[in-house]
């Protein structure tokens, strides 16, 4: 009896199961007919510049296919140009998410975060999307790099802010704001200090800006003169002669870009960063003297890394090698993705007789170093003045 009552109930569910399947396969057809549909009036709509439209057509098409890549970035362009930022932000958050390989997406994310002032955000994701390629369209790559040259300025990372927008100085790139932005780099200045400075400040960085403007585009001699200029007007403002120090390690003038940091150093004592580049010329032809600049800029500020990596290369110099591994780690430690740092790790720790060390050390650098030849993001936090071989 039970058989049979059991015969029964799938001799009613199949045709039931059956009509079910027309049912979905036709809901499923209308669906994607729907969807289609959507897409190509929202299209329709963008290309007409009808934005309130091609929105809502976005938003709808979303609704019923949250996972279609290119709604969500078509959708965060429409609202990053009408300056709803923060809703653009989380289009171009959903859209990375989808395609987390496309630069493109990661670097709008980044300008939107910018935009709505979290800046540290920004920069992760400004060059997190230079590293995975981006768009070739030229106007698209200025706007990204003057705003990762805002960014790192805002950070204090002066010199890899100045190296970046450099990059559009060479481009062709003619503006007062990139002009101002590279004179705020050069000068190891906020753009609180450019408000708080008045006219002088905003001339002497427009000056400055220029020279490093033609530096860029090696036109060096016109850069000279306008520096010469500047050293005439404002002999001893602060980070002047730093600056020319700067362009004169830039075009090789080793010599004379000692003598410029050792003039900041004269007007400014407190100067760390004039003594960390004067430290790092004189590391080869008078190791003692560069080891005095190099303690007394860790003193002045204990948490520069770039300081405690100059301070442990120069007492590995001058045979002192505990010292020196005690100020390497503290470098590493704070820059665990800078190779340089390794690298003079592995030699200290092969002076110590550490081989095992010394080999991961070595390891880590090479890694390191092909990854960063691979990247386009110029990240370095060590100067080229102390250039050394593969330890090997």
């Amino acid at each position: 009896m039970r058989l049979l009552l059991l015969n029964r109930r799938f001799k009613y569910a199949a045709p039931f199961a059956a009509t079910l399947l027309v049912c979905a396969t036709a809901w499923a057809q209308a669906n994607r007919a729907s969807f289609t549909q959507l897409v190509a009036q929202a299209e329709q709509a963008r290309q007409a510049d009808r934005v309130e439209e091609a929105l809502a057509l976005y938003r709808r098409a979303l609704t019923m296919r949250p996972n279609w890549t290119e709604g969500w970035w078509y959708l965060g362009t429409l609202l990053y140009d009408r300056d709803a930022f923060a809703e653009a932000a989380e289009a171009f958050r959903r859209a990375a998410a989808l395609d987390p390989k496309v630069g493109t997406m990661w670097v709008m994310l980044g300008l939107c975060e910018f935009k709505l002032g979290r800046h540290a955000d920004a920069l992760a994701h400004i060059q997190r999307g230079r590293r995975l390629g981006t768009s070739a369209d030229p106007q698209f790559r200025r706007v990204m790099l003057y705003h990762e040259g805002l960014l790192l300025i805002g950070k204090g990372a002066f010199e890899q802010a100045r190296r970046t927008l450099s990059l559009l100085s060479r481009e062709g790139v003619e503006s007062e704001e990139l002009l101002t932005a590279l004179g705020l780099a050069a000068l190891n200045r906020r753009f609180a200090d450019l408000l708080a400075g008045g006219q002088r400040m905003q001339r002497l960085v427009q000056r400055v800006g220029r020279a490093e403007h033609l530096a860029a585009q090696k036109r060096v001699a016109e850069a000279l003169r306008e520096y010469e200029g500047l050293l005439a007007e404002f002999p001893k403002e602060r980070n002047v002669n730093y600056a020319f120090g700067r362009f004169l390690l830039d075009v090789r003038d080793n010599e004379r870009a000692a003598l410029a940091f050792a003039r900041e150093i004269e007007n400014h004592p407190d100067n760390v960063a004039a003594r960390l580049n004067f430290a790092a010329l004189k590391a080869r032809t008078d190791p003692h003297l560069a080891l005095r600049h190099a303690e007394e800029a860790v003193r002045l500020d204990a948490r520069l890394p770039l300081g405690h990596y100059l301070l442990g290369t120069l007492l590995l110099q001058t045979d002192q090698i505990a010292r020196a591994i005690a100020e390497l780690e503290i470098a590493r430690r704070a820059l665990p993705r800078e190779p340089q740092i390794y690298f003079a790790l592995a030699r200290a720790y092969a002076r110590a007789n550490r081989p095992q060390d010394a080999e991961r050390a070595r390891a880590i650098f090479r890694r390191l170093t092909e990854e960063r030849q691979r990247s386009e993001v110029d990240e370095t936090e060590i100067p080229y003045t102390i250039s050394q071989k593969d330890p090997r």
